[in-house]
């Protein structure tokens, strides 16, 4: 058995030892860490004005199919701010148009698909992914790995929700209307488009766990427009197969959603190991409501960045001090880093954290 091994009668995985004994993944595992471990949604971009170069001219869904600048963009947070882990930069409509659904992402919309999924017929558009279907995630994986070292790598994909909310409404909505009417009009329909969604969504991962990540997490964006009840019957059965097709892989399961915190306890039952926290519940009451058995990730409200360093840092001890009785705790934002945030800001931070955690 090689470094790489996992734990028995699990499959094994890309992960290396030292990576493996990282803040970040024993974070994950509720085991003791020399520091809080950081990461940021979105750091892979957005804000740094070396990501704005590299992409200047390349349209976002050309960015996430080539592993050159795929690699490049996903270290770049690493390199400057110094976070725990590194997020793999693509994007969650990704796996939708490798299975050929006619789909752009339009600046300052985001994505938009050309043919709506309305009606029986149109689950027929939505096939397998198979690995050759996404070969430049792969690529990029393995280059990123050789990369990283020490640093873990984070894969990540849309929860199927998330999925079937973009492709029925056609693009972003804020009322969900048609997603919900299907939901709620043809029940049968809806559970066989998010069912056909998670083995979308599974395949993706697997593939990425498979190239090297040591994590993953599953986006469910949109999650919170729902009720607690029509999360637990409409759409938890769908997630739960995405956290069990990949639970025999070893590496840690993250479930994140905005606008929750309703569901936080349902998200953690669907079958993650750490459950995402958004800014609007405190860390120790979402720890009450998740219940033991889990850690957390979160929650600094992306806009305290622009509050100036005395403010951040009030905020950062208020997250932590929330967050002190927790099994396992890795810091994040409340959500993504915003495009206009200062990266000193996002840098200083981190170093905030680790200097304040440290054991």
């Amino acid at each position: 058995m090689s470094a790489n091994g996992s734990p028995t009668g699990q499959q094994p995985t890309a992960t290396s030892d030292v990576v493996k004994d990282s803040a970040f993944l024993r974070a994950c595992r509720r085991e003791p860490v020399p520091h809080t471990p950081v990461w940021f949604m979105r750091q892979a971009g957005r804000s740094l004005p070396e990501y704005r170069k590299v992409r200047e001219g390349i349209g976002m869904l050309d960015s996430c199919m080539r592993p050159d600048l795929v690699t490049e963009i996903t270290l770049q947070p690493v390199r400057r701010h110094h976070v725990d882990a590194a997020i793999f930069f693509s994007d969650i409509v990704v796996p939708l148009k490798a299975i050929g659904i006619d789909l752009d992402i339009k600046p300052g919309v985001g994505p938009v698909v050309e043919r709506p999924v309305r009606t029986r017929a149109d689950l027929a558009r939505l096939r397998d992914l198979t690995p050759d279907d996404v070969s430049y995630v792969t690529e990029a994986i393995g280059m990123l790995t050789r990369e990283l070292g020490p640093t873990p790598l984070i894969g990540f994909a849309g929860a199927p929700f998330t999925l079937a909310s973009y492709l029925v409404e056609g693009g972003p909505s804020r009322t969900y209307e048609n997603a919900k009417a299907m939901m709620y009009g043809d029940p049968e329909l809806w559970a066989d488009l998010l069912d056909r969604l998670a083995d979308v969504t599974a395949a993706f991962l697997k593939v990425q766990i498979e190239a090297g990540a040591s994590a993953v997490q599953l986006f469910d964006s949109w999650a919170g427009a729902l009720a607690p009840a029509d999360y637990r019957r409409s759409v938890m059965p769908a997630s739960a197969k995405v956290f069990r097709a990949v639970a025999g892989h070893g590496v840690p399961r993250i479930h994140f959603g905005v606008g929750t915190g309703e569901l936080l306890g349902l998200m953690g039952e669907a079958g993650a190991d750490v459950v995402g926290v958004d800014w609007r519940v405190p860390l120790d009451e979402a720890a009450r409501r998740v219940g033991p058995g889990k850690a957390l990730q979160g929650n600094l409200d992306p806009t305290v960045l622009f509050a100036g360093r005395e403010a951040v840092e009030a905020r950062t001890r208020e997250v932590l001090d929330t967050a002190a009785g927790l099994e396992g705790h890795v810091f994040n934002l409340g959500h993504g880093v915003m495009p206009s945030t200062d990266p000193d800001a996002l840098t200083h931070l981190v170093d905030y954290v680790h200097t304040r955690t440290a054991r």
